[in-house]
């Protein structure tokens, strides 16, 4: 096959940068296809699906569509208190992840400055921003970071940071981060990733939230049950600081279909055991293919997803990969730490990730020539 030149590549594809993985509909325009035959590795979602007991309890609740939701999501929240073994009053479900971010935007953006840890996921900067936060960047070792010595201490700051890391995969250890409690004034983890660990191998802070109230955490369910769509997620924290968030935000935040769905999540033990079970294998398959490309350099990963250094362009790796195999990466230009010499990949199945490391092959052979 033979591939167009990079000009003509330019001419086919606007020099979009993509702030978020999963836009399949943009990327169906560009391939000139249909969204379901893009075969997306950008959006670091579950390849195993929607589990079907949660498949089951949305078609169950579709009956409820005629009433309002629980204002208070008491079983919810019960549901996920459960989960974690801690007390319902200490939990908020939200309307994805994102939702509850912007709400610790609001309350990090009281603090004198925030720090966020480079390269920051780029919707840490529209929460923070979209409330005037002051903001400085850390490393991503966190050893470096000194707290200021002077009248404005760093108990005047806040600290935002995700576990595992994205885009690096990164992951921080407990004994890292629990030292931070005690110097920033607010701190909000954001563990979107954490639960495709095993609990054997968890670095989770939840246990720690009632030690110290000025801990956040911010979890995602969509990634981990491939429920992107649906949108739902939570935070646990000291119940002061959720009425506060409450009260900023629109009434009704989680639909009765997201409800029903996130208890039947948190009750399928055997999904998350086949996920765990699927993970080792698919990532150490996919980092070593990886590896064995000539200029492709993976960065080890504790998450479901690969951060890949790269010799050529990764916006011209993406759109060559688009066009002629319809297979959607992750380029990494709104991490302004990394440049167009980054993408990131999904774990998918043995079979997607097959065809992903084949396409990744033959195009950079292309291209080199």
């Amino acid at each position: 096959m033979t591939l167009p030149p990079s000009s003509q590549i330019c001419r086919q594809i606007p020099s979009q940068v993509l702030l978020h993985g999963g836009n399949r509909d943009w990327a169906a325009q560009q391939a000139n296809c249909l969204p379901q035959e893009i075969l997306d590795f950008s959006a670091s979602i579950n390849p195993l699906g929607t589990p079907a007991s949660v498949l089951r309890a949305i078609q169950q609740a579709i009956p409820l569509l005629s009433s309002y939701p629980d204002r208070q999501y008491l079983s919810l929240r019960q549901a996920i208190a459960n989960y974690h073994n801690i007390d319902s009053d200490w939990v908020i479900p939200g309307n994805g992840a994102a939702e509850l971010l912007t709400w610790a935007g609001r309350d990090l953006a009281q603090m004198q400055a925030v720090g966020i840890i480079k390269p920051a996921f780029s919707d840490y900067l529209r929460a923070l921003n979209g409330f005037q936060a002051n903001i400085f960047k850390l490393d991503l070792d966190l050893e470096h970071f000194r707290p200021a010595q002077e009248e404005n201490s760093s108990k005047n700051l806040g600290l935002l940071l995700n576990n595992p890391h994205n885009p690096t995969g990164k992951l921080f250890q407990r004994q890292q981060l629990i030292p931070l409690l005690e110097q920033f004034g607010l701190v909000i983890i954001d563990e979107a990733f954490m639960d495709f660990l095993p609990p054997s191998e968890s670095q989770s802070l939840i246990d720690q939230v009632a030690n110290y109230p000025n801990l956040v955490i911010l979890r995602s369910l969509t990634k981990f049950y491939a429920l992107p769509g649906l949108r739902i997620g939570y935070a646990i924290a000291h119940p002061d600081r959720l009425k506060k968030w409450q009260s900023w935000r629109d009434p009704w935040s989680v639909n009765v279909l997201a409800q029903a769905a996130a208890i039947a999540c948190l009750a399928d033990l055997e999904f998350q055991q086949k996920t765990w079970g699927w993970l080792t294998e698919a990532r150490l398959d996919l980092f070593q293919g990886l590896a064995a490309i000539p200029g492709l350099a993976p960065q080890p990963s504790a998450a479901n997803f690969v951060l890949v250094k790269c010799e050529i362009s990764s916006l011209q790796l993406r759109d060559y990969l688009l066009l002629n195999h319809r297979i959607l990466i992750r380029d990494c230009l709104s991490f302004a730490e990394l440049g167009d010499r980054y993408f990131r990949v999904c774990v998918g199945t043995l079979v997607t990730q097959t065809k992903l490391l084949t396409a990744l092959a033959e195009v950079i052979e292309n291209i080199a020539q």
